[in-house]
């Protein structure tokens, strides 16, 4: 059975980075960022891309049945039995979708779902940050599309936090600290969930 974690947070609460580093340090832990699987199949150059491109270029949520594909086929391609995606879910359908997904499916168990808080300043702060230092820019790390982004984050997050505390699933760490802070509480958390 595999065991799925979903870390969510706004852009740039630093949850890829987060995520990254606690997997690096266990074997048996696969990290899998929904942004980065997207960029890549947009690098890919396939028709799949392409579509995703014209959403995320405009910091725009990926239609529902992309997103689904896209992670239903990492958690299986997954060599490991633990399994984190970040950036997932990020609307009330696409988490009602992987709701009724994970209802029928006895192979994977929605184990948490951590929310990694952080104000909208430090969020902010941290994008234009990444973007500054970044040899090669991202589309998406400009103040315009950060804002678009921030809003999509938060329209549904009141629901969605709903949804997973109701379930007792929901995990929310602070942001605010230092990255080696956060992962240490966030592993500490994971470790004690499997």
């Amino acid at each position: 059975m595999k065991k799925l974690f979903l870390i969510i947070g706004a852009p740039g609460s630093g949850k890829t980075t987060d995520a990254e580093l606690i997997a690096a340090k266990h074997d048996n832990i696969t990290h899998y960022s929904t942004g980065d699987m997207f960029r890549a199949e947009v690098s890919s150059g396939s028709k799949r891309g392409a579509i995703i491109d014209t959403y995320i270029s405009a910091g725009n949520i990926v239609p529902i049945d992309i997103a689904i594909e896209t992670i239903l086929t990492a958690i299986k391609k997954a060599s490991t039995d633990i399994v984190i995606i970040d950036g997932y879910p990020r609307s009330v359908e696409q988490m009602l979708e992987l709701d009724k997904y994970l209802d029928k499916e006895n192979e994977v168990e929605l184990v948490n779902v951590i929310e990694i808080e952080v104000s909208k300043e430090t969020a902010f702060l941290r994008v234009l940050g990444r973007a500054a230092d970044a040899d090669v820019a991202r589309v998406d790390d400009n103040e315009k599309v950060f804002l678009n982004r921030m809003k999509l984050f938060t329209e549904p997050l009141d629901e969605i936090k709903a949804f997973y505390t109701e379930k007792n699933l929901l995990k929310v760490i602070s942001g605010e600290g230092t990255i080696e802070q956060i992962v240490s509480q966030m592993d500490a958390f994971v470790q004690s969930r499997i």
